[in-house]
């Protein structure tokens, strides 16, 4: 049974916070995101709503509140940028509702997006890099990097968002967050958050982009609760040019590099070096072939025979 959204979805011409509804784009748990219209400009943006209905809900706000504060402090044309917040009060003090004021990316999830080519993947890859890497030079680590926080446009243009759970760099969080099938060990183990977590949730991302499998994650399997307790149970995943031959070895080695168990095991130079490796690696194919050999990766069910 579907559940029901907290709130109800404003219609097409409906007014908030002084904008335009044209559409619908997307939601969350306690959000709806609209195609808005200023009516002064007639500039388009997407404004994300977020709602307080009960004390728990506060949460929701806070990472809204949070989103804004950090992309603010973020300069990069792959990471998409908040204009501003509006609040609505409910009395003098309690904020009842938040609109975040945002970007609007014409493009898809890179989930629903794939790249038909390495070459088009490195492409994204090489984008999605710089903007954690601009996210890392404000001081701050995404902490959530995955696969439905990349939009790629139909130009392969590629923007990171959600920025909702977002920390400064050496942050430990009082409870796990994160995504299980990319969640890097040190989070689960609420240990401190810094770049090489984004490099080890960009590894899973990657890996999963090429092969369509997830890592062996420490929450990834629901059945295995031993690998939440300690590390060294973690298996390391098959590398990638294994599942897919046709994956360049430079980048198979590079994604399992970043997927280390152990923070130390990653790339020293965090997101920069993952950066320019990945140039490197674009580089070298587009020298070796004119043409990028289609990604194409075999079934589960042929890999597995």
């Amino acid at each position: 049974m579907t559940q029901e959204h907290p709130f109800k979805m404003a219609r097409p011409g409906t007014k908030l916070a002084g904008f335009t509804v044209l559409a619908e784009i997307g939601q969350g748990a306690a959000s709806r995101i609209y195609l808005a219209q200023d009516p002064k400009t007639k500039q388009v943006w997407a404004l994300k709503h977020v709602e307080k209905h009960n004390p728990k809900d506060q949460r929701f706000l806070d990472q809204a509140m949070n989103e804004y504060e950090v992309a603010s402090r973020v300069e990069s044309d792959f990471v998409r940028q908040i204009s501003r917040v509006i609040k609505a009060r409910a009395g003098l003090l309690q904020i009842k509702e938040l609109f975040l004021v945002m970007e609007y990316v014409d493009g898809a999830p890179l989930e629903y997006h794939l790249p038909a080519t390495f070459e088009e993947a490195l492409s994204v890859f090489v984008q999605t890099a710089r903007g954690l890497a601009a996210i890392h030079k404000a001081g701050f680590v995404h902490a959530d990097m995955k696969p439905s926080n990349i939009v790629v446009s139909e130009q392969r243009r590629v923007k990171v968002i959600d920025l909702g759970q977002a920390c400064p760099v050496g942050t430990v969080k009082e409870r796990i967050q994160g995504t299980p099938d990319y969640i890097a060990p040190e989070q689960v183990h609420r240990r401190e958050i810094t770049e090489q977590t984004d490099v080890y949730n960009f590894g899973a991302t990657m890996y999963w982009t090429l092969t369509q499998r997830n890592i062996p994650t420490a929450l990834g399997d629901a059945e295995s609760l031993v690998q939440s307790l300690d590390d060294t149970f973690i298996e390391p995943p098959t590398p990638v040019h294994e599942l897919n031959p046709r994956c360049p070895g430079a980048l198979s080695e590079l994604i399992s590099h970043c997927v280390q168990v152990r923070v130390e095991e990653r790339p020293p130079g965090a997101m920069l070096e993952v950066h320019e490796r990945l140039k490197g690696i674009r580089a070298e194919m587009t020298n070796r072939s004119p043409s990028s050999a289609g990604i194409a990766a075999p079934s589960r069910s042929e890999a597995d025979a």
